[in-house]
């Protein structure tokens, strides 16, 4: 939620609480109150992995395990940190722990310094990454206990993602109806994706912005969390 507001420049002012359904209210300076609701994207519309990209959602798997235990070995911080792996350029076996060493010590050149009791967040690009990674984004709140590494995209990468944000409103709208017992003034629903991207090759921000949504929330937003852009979709 901080890293959606510090990525949307507009966000309105106020104090952020964490709440129940919805999963925060911003306490206005107007006085209202702004209700905000947090969802994933799911790839209902994902195909199933044949052989061989399992055999690859393993490997990557290993590198994201690897690089958390190096990290964690030597750091207090806990992070949530997402791989977005080249699917152009698939890591080989052999390169698996090189490119976990190469991982981590990029994440630790963009932590060194950074105050445990603060968020932060840090997207590493391919140019400072081994071959074979894309991107890693790095987010840091204080109130982390535990670290989360893992794959981007790693529930599937969508055949039809229209179809999917569709399906995405449409579950939230359905519970709108709970939210409001709060008499709150606002609802937004913000959808968040590992990296917006699909099967196909077409410009999918383009695609998706040719789309017109509905919903009963008053402002939908898609959030690409690692390239740290913004849709509003309603």
């Amino acid at each position: 939620m901080q890293y959606f507001r510090e990525s949307y420049p507009v966000f309105p002012k106020g104090k952020l609480v964490p709440w129940e359904s919805p999963d925060f209210i911003v306490k206005l300076k107007s006085r209202n109150n702004l209700g905000v609701e947090l969802t994933r994207l799911n790839p209902v519309n994902a195909r199933e992995p044949d052989e061989k990209e399992l055999r690859l959602i393993q490997s990557r798997e290993q590198i994201i395990e690897s690089a958390r235990l190096l990290f964690e070995g030597s750091s207090t911080l806990r992070l949530f940190v997402k791989f977005l792996f080249s699917e152009h350029n698939p890591v080989a076996p052999e390169r698996e722990l090189s490119v976990a060493v190469q991982a981590v010590n990029a994440i630790r050149q963009v932590t060194t310094g950074k105050s445990p009791t603060s968020f932060f967040r840090e997207t590493i690009g391919a140019e400072a990454l081994p071959s074979g990674l894309e991107a890693i984004l790095i987010v840091h709140h204080p109130e982390m206990q535990n670290g989360l590494w893992e794959r981007s995209n790693n529930l599937g990468v969508s055949e039809n993602v229209v179809a999917d944000i569709r399906e995405s409103i449409h579950k939230k709208d359905d519970k709108l109806k709970l939210y409001q017992k709060h008499r709150l003034n606002y609802y937004w629903l913000i959808i968040t994706t590992d990296r917006l991207r699909g099967v196909k090759s077409y410009n999918l921000p383009d695609k998706i912005m040719n789309h017109s949504f509905e919903s009963r929330f008053q402002h939908v937003f898609l959030f690409d969390l690692i390239k740290s852009d913004v849709f509003q979709l309603v």
